[in-house]
């Protein structure tokens, strides 16, 4: 009886994650007045000073943490210099309340929510509206190949180049979440004008400019960068360095040359970079390059490694203007290349001083730039597939009835509606975040890799829903280039697949952990003594963590997760049970899965992207709470809430249990799965009924319809298919009495095409008035207008698409 005694009381205290003096004094009361009231064998008392008293004294138990030292130097392969300064990038932010197994809920809702400005708000609906209404994007992406010059003079003239340069430097400072949504608004109409406009104000010269410029240089280039006068663009890839972005070959090599008649001490500079937007009508060039001093004229350093220059592209041998063709979206990308150019020293952003900070200032700055554009362009996307294929499905009929009332149709749509809602939710949270300060290098890479992804699964259910119409090209065509150009965001700012495990999980494993890095460090710590005091509280604090989430693990699994405290009393109470319940079973299973692979997990990216998918879902999960209770908690988007909650949490449980099935030690594996499914898996994807009733919401022009597509491009234009597509739903529900009640006084339903014919009829026998009447005529024009697609002559197909 002692012994369980014993066994509960140290299993609440890590549970609760008490501290090892406070779980030390609890055993201890529990042995004393067991004592007391009857009598403690002494074998209770030796095993308890055997294992109590060299733990709670550092000086006994530091000869175990030293040997313990010597084999986990031997096991962790060595940090590089460019991955210890990937992991000392940006900041820790909620992912880390999410990976460390027990989120802190009062934390999490006492972040601000993101909010605009009155400036950004008329910013959004001046400018930024007026630009969408210049944007025929069949003309720019079919036939000029380029946005026409009165749309690239808008941009520059109303600052669309200067979201992120300070007020005192000529731009409009604007916060994060207002670049966000003017992003989406353009994006929604025009992935081509989205990427002209989000390159500038994404990592790029201006940016690097504001963290490590000299004053000189930002005094120069910021306001000519907010103005427009340049066009800025930055060269990183390279043919052989795309996601190992730190193996570039471009060199700079330090030497003496010639500048403006004088003979100066500056860098020669030879690059060939690929992939580069903007770059073939840029005026400045940012390039990252390996830096060299061989003759030592700097100091004794020969390799001094990545540094960043600004070069004007007017400098003698740098190479711009032929063009790449990314996926039929024209927007100006390109190589650039350079032979020999030589510059002075001063081009170095930040000067000489910064030389060979490259890579520092490059992940340090894409941190939290990750988080903003392509989300940015992805929220646009998803929203525009929402809100057209939610139309389309409705007033697109067969066998007389709407397909968007076919169940498998409904399928797709509630996947649209839920994922767009995934992807606004985590896209606001993060914004919002970065607005106070935040750099979350792990959750922007989340963010990117999670909205990319889920837009492009948009992209492929709105095509499955409009058929035809979305396969034929042309102006009426407002699905296919979104569809076509979903790829390419996947593939920028680090490949998606490269990203779940190397950054998500890899990157996250190490930063979030509360003892990893320390435990690192140590060990790479040159002082001895030093590093062995500091292994050993690291070593010791990480055992009481990983055996508080072994019991946190088990017993929410066994308890379903009912007895976790909820901060919201709601339906939504549940879900954070179960997040905090996945968020101690990925915290146990990454101690687990890195004890057991040590280093090798490195090259583990199956077992390591599941860890991270666990994460990202969770991480997701919670930015859907946050977002919904931000908006007041509207009845109306509940059903979305919880048919994104649930997929999330569903995805979540399930990279769980492929990482046991997968678990390098099948018996191991088998073992743990008692821990964390101990009444096997509980949860299911959301149900079908949920599914049909987030479609039908869908197709309404209603609240939850109307809020899930807020921010992009709804307004009349000479060019917006968009209004269109919503002008010929709310005309078709608008008539649909009408035919009803013709229908019943003829005693006869027509077919798609005989509704006209049939109101005429009605209207000459005097069943229907004849206002009646012309709103059937200019429903079914309007119907008809959104269901046709384009077609051409021979000439026209020639002239459009060879030219």
């Amino acid at each position: 009886m002692l012994t369980i005694s014993l066994l509960l009381v140290l299993a609440i205290t890590l549970y609760q994650r008490a501290s090892l003096k406070v779980t030390s004094l609890a055993i201890l009361a529990v042995l004393l007045i067991w004592g007391f009231v009857y009598s403690v064998p002494y074998i209770h008392w030796i095993i308890s000073a055997i294992i109590l008293i060299p733990l709670n004294v550092p000086a006994l138990r530091r000869p175990i943490s030293a040997n313990i030292l010597g084999v986990f130097k031997g096991i962790m392969p060595k940090i590089s210099d460019t991955e210890q300064e990937a992991l000392d990038a940006g900041t820790i932010w909620w992912e880390q309340e999410v990976f460390a197994g027990k989120p802190n809920w009062k934390r999490f809702h006492n972040i601000p929510k993101a909010t605009l400005t009155a400036e950004e708000e008329a910013f959004l609906a001046g400018p930024a509206e007026e630009l969408c209404s210049m944007i025929n994007e069949w003309q720019i992406t079919s036939i000029d190949r380029d946005l026409p010059p009165e749309v690239w003079q808008f941009i520059k003239d109303k600052g669309f180049f200067s979201f992120i340069i300070p007020k005192e430097y000529g731009g409009l400072g604007f916060s994060a979440y207002a670049q966000s949504q003017v992003l989406i608004k353009i994006n929604s109409l025009s992935p081509t004008a989205g990427s002209v406009v989000s390159v500038p104000n994404s990592l790029g010269p201006a940016e690097l400019l504001m963290h490590y410029g000299t004053e000189e240089q930002k005094k120069y280039y910021l306001p000519r960068l907010a103005d427009g006068k340049e066009v800025p663009c930055f060269a990183l890839t390279a043919v052989e360095a795309g996601s190992d972005a730190g193996g570039i070959p471009d060199s700079g090599v330090v030497c003496k040359g010639q500048w403006n008649g004088e003979e100066v001490i500056g860098i020669k500079l030879n690059w060939n970079k690929r992939y580069i937007t903007l770059a073939p009508v840029a005026t400045l060039l940012g390039l990252a390059f390996k830096m060299y001093d061989p003759d030592g004229l700097l100091g004794d350093k020969k390799e001094l490694g990545i540094t960043c220059a600004l070069i004007p592209t007017d400098t003698d041998g740098v190479e711009i203007g032929r063009r790449h063709y990314p996926l039929s979206t024209p927007f100006q990308n390109g190589p650039t290349q350079g032979e020999d150019v030589f510059v002075p020293l001063d081009y170095i952003i930040g000067g000489q001083a910064m030389a060979g900070q490259g890579w520092r200032m490059l992940v340090d700055c894409l941190s939290a730039g990750r988080a903003i554009s392509l989300p940015s362009g992805a929220t646009g996307g998803a929203k525009m597939v929402a809100y057209t294929t939610g139309a389309y499905a409705r007033i697109r009929k067969q066998f007389k009835v709407p397909v968007g009332y076919m169940e498998g149709v409904m399928e797709a749509l509630a996947r649209i509606a839920g994922k767009t809602y995934m992807i606004d939710a985590v896209r606001t949270f993060t914004a919002a975040g970065i607005d106070t300060g935040e750099k979350p290098s792990v959750a922007s890479a989340i963010v990117k890799m999670h909205t990319t992804k889920l837009a492009q699964d948009c992209a492929i259910d709105g095509m499955d829903v409009h058929g035809g119409k979305a396969v034929m090209m042309g102006p009426k065509n407002y699905l296919g280039r979104a569809y076509q150009g979903a790829p390419i965001s996947i593939t920028v700012e680090g490949a998606n697949i490269l990203t779940r495990s190397l950054i998500i999980y890899g990157q996250g494993s190490i930063r979030c952990h509360p003892y990893v890095l320390k435990l690192i460090e140590a060990s790479q710590n040159e002082n001895k003594t030093q590093a062995i005091k500091d292994f050993d509280k690291a070593l010791f604090a990480h055992i009481g963590f990983a055996m508080s989430n072994k019991v946190r693990t088990f017993w929410l699994g066994l308890t379903a997760s009912l007895f976790v405290r909820k901060p919201q009393s709601d339906f939504t109470g549940r879900y954070y049970q179960r997040i905090t319940r996945f968020s101690s079973a990925l915290a146990f299973l990454s101690d687990v899965i890195m004890g057991v692979l040590g280093g090798e997990l490195k090259r583990r990216e199956s077992i390591s992207g599941r860890l991270g998918d666990m994460l990202s879902n969770l991480f997701i999960a919670s930015s859907i709470l946050k977002h919904f209770d931000d908006k007041g908690r509207p009845a109306h988007d509940q059903d979305v809430v919880k048919w994104s909650m649930e997929h999330c949490l569903y995805e979540t449980q399930m990279a769980a249990d492929g990482v046991l099935r997968n678990f390098p030690i099948g018996w191991m594996g088998k073992l743990l799965r008692l821990v964390v499914f101990p009444l096997g898996l509980p949860l299911s994807p959301p149900s079908d009924k949920l599914g049909r009733k987030v479609a039908k919401q869908l197709q309404q022009p209603e609240a939850m319809r109307e809020e899930l597509t807020h921010g992009i491009y709804k307004s009349e234009s000479q060019y917006s298919n968009l209004f269109k597509v919503d002008k010929a739903l709310r005309l078709q529900l608008e008539m649909e009495p009408v035919v009803a009640k013709f229908s019943a006084a003829l005693g006869k339903k027509p077919l798609n095409h005989e509704v006209v014919s049939f109101a005429k009829e009605a209207l000459d026998e005097g069943l229907i008035h004849d206002d009646e009447f012309k709103l059937v005529v200019e429903a079914e024009e309007a119907r008809l207008d959104i269901i046709n697609v384009d077609d051409f002559s021979k000439e026209e197909m020639s002239d459009t698409f060879n030219s």
